[in-house]
């Protein structure tokens, strides 16, 4: 009985998922209780642009190792969003060759979040940055400056809520040519071949 009741539900989410565009959400799995709200909240701006985000392990896991899972989740997906959040505060204390290029603590995000981006970079989707504020400043692709990778956005988790963030005209913008961009991709990628002769 229960199979009957559930079965317009389980339809229901077949086709919502039929008419959105895969893209990559390129995160980490570590986050803390505010990390965690705003991932959430990233995801809902996602799908109700009709798009639908995968990433690594949660929505997609293939038996190869993970350098060509994400390859294969770039490949078969029409845009990267990535997100880098804290995760550690470092301190350089050494240098193999001379000075540390600084002794300021920073904050450091995923190893993840330098090769996603630049896997989807190679293929030639559209990728929008977004990282929680001092995170990676100079470091790889989140340093800025780096064209055409220098369009992210910053949130500022020490003095901006989750809300204030997704509300701002910055992210509204940035997100809406994003989504422009991957569905553009989506019709270059997924019209058929003509042959006018």
């Amino acid at each position: 009985m229960s199979v009957v009741k559930d079965a317009p539900s389980s339809i229901q989410t077949c086709v919502d998922r039929a008419f959105r565009i895969p893209i990559f959400l390129s995160t980490t799995n570590t986050v803390n209780d505010v990390q965690g709200l705003f991932l959430n909240r990233l995801v809902l701006e996602i799908e109700d642009a009709l798009l639908f985000p995968r990433t690594l392990p949660v929505s997609e896991q293939y038996p190869e190792n993970i350098l060509t899972n994400i390859r294969r989740l770039v490949f078969s997906s029409y845009g990267l969003l990535a997100i880098n959040f804290r995760r550690f505060y470092v301190e350089i204390l050494r240098s193999n060759v001379g000075d540390p290029p600084t002794t300021t603590p920073f904050w450091e995000g995923s190893t993840f979040s330098q090769i996603e981006p630049a896997m989807a970079f190679q293929f030639g989707i559209p990728i929008l940055l977004v990282r929680e504020t001092g995170t990676d400043v100079s470091n790889g692709i989140w340093a800025g400056g780096i064209t055409p990778l220098n369009i992210f956005v910053d949130w500022d988790s020490d003095n901006q809520s989750v809300d204030e963030f997704f509300n701002s005209v910055q992210w509204r913008e940035v997100f809406a040519n994003w989504t422009a961009e991957v569905r553009g991709n989506y019709l270059l990628r997924t019209e058929p071949m003509f042959n006018n002769q």
